[in-house]
């Protein structure tokens, strides 16, 4: 083989590495969209349906368990990802973090579920829309709250946090500092 075909054949693999990954891309997107358009119109409504199964139409069960499903589902994922960021450098980190992020997404599914029909414009949402207000009355605006105490308490954690590893670092510095106490010298005169 001459280096003239070695090159050639060297740009025709890395085209063909290229073009398959396009063709891959393009296949992923295609099913994304096809799932979204088929998941938006029965996500909904099926979510609304089980949690009017779960507040049978009470207020004040509607009430506790949107407090509930907004304060736990915003607070775990949230602490998730901080677990998540905290493991990125450790040994086995990554794998970790990976997990964490995973899991944080996944708890996190109940308010995105939520939010697909508070904020959703689709039909299937307008019919969640309907179900939650017969069924599940003051879910979603006590579901709200549950999230906004989760925040706030996330954000006091946060900046626990941040204080201790300020106070740490400050007290590293400090140590650094700190000469080292002498002894007299000794010296044969008493």
């Amino acid at each position: 083989m001459t280096t003239r075909e070695v090159q050639s054949s060297g740009q025709k693999s890395t085209a063909v590495v290229w073009r398959n990954r396009a063709i891959m891309t393009l296949a992923t997107v295609a099913v994304l969209v096809i799932a979204y358009f088929i998941l938006s119109s029965f996500i909904p409504r099926w979510w609304a349906q089980r949690l009017a199964n779960t507040v049978h139409g009470s207020f004040s069960s509607g009430i506790w368990w949107g407090l509930v499903y907004g304060f736990v589902f915003t607070l775990v994922p949230l602490l998730l990802v901080v677990f998540a960021v905290r493991v990125w450098n450790r040994k086995g980190g990554k794998f970790m973090a990976g997990a964490a992020v995973i899991i944080a997404l996944v708890c996190s599914l109940p308010n995105l579920m939520t939010l697909t029909i508070v904020l959703g414009g689709n039909n299937a949402a307008h019919a969640g829309q309907r179900i939650l207000d017969v069924d599940a009355p003051a879910f979603r605006g006590a579901c709200l709250v549950g999230a906004i105490i989760a925040a706030v308490l996330f954000a006091l954690v946060i900046a626990l946090m941040g204080k201790r590893g300020l106070s740490r670092h400050k007290a590293t510095k400090a140590a650094a500092r700190r000469p080292e106490p002498t002894t007299p010298p000794m010296t044969g005169d008493r």
